[in-house]
């Protein structure tokens, strides 16, 4: 009985658990998340985003974020020296954030073979948002 009292109240802790993504890295040492595809995960996707460098947001048509299971693939490059940061890498959801150094970047994000590209700046005290919108190839991109 014992036994089973554990197994309910481990299933149920973990059915109230928030799935946190990985924080991924590129092989020069830049450090990634992206997520998003649940309710429970856009939140926390949206509470961590002020705790990095620059984020990326990725909306359908002006329908609100991209749907699961259309992979968007990111490049950032530096706007100095075009020296690829992130290269092609596949946001596993609707947001991004990034831990990018302090400077100027270009962000690329391709959607079913549809490019958008926004210059972002990322501050020694100040984080970076852009938003990529495929309607039409408009978007927003800001510096907080």
């Amino acid at each position: 009985m014992a036994a089973s009292l554990l197994a309910v109240i481990a299933s149920s802790a973990h059915a109230s658990a928030t799935y946190n993504p990985p924080i991924e890295m590129t092989k020069t040492g830049i450090e990634y998340m992206s997520g998003g595809t649940t309710p429970d995960e856009a939140k926390l996707m949206k509470v961590v985003e002020p705790r990095w460098p620059a984020s990326f947001e990725f909306d359908a048509k002006g329908q609100g974020p991209v749907p699961t299971g259309t992979p968007v693939k990111v490049t950032v490059r530096d706007a100095g020296n075009g020296a690829v940061v992130l290269n092609d890498v596949t946001a596993g959801g609707p947001y991004m954030v990034a831990r990018l150094d302090p400077g100027r970047y270009q962000v690329t994000a391709t959607r079913d073979g549809q490019s958008v590209s926004r210059d972002i700046e990322v501050g020694r005290y100040t984080t970076a948002h852009a938003v990529f919108d495929w309607n039409g190839g408009t978007g927003v991109a800001s510096s907080r």
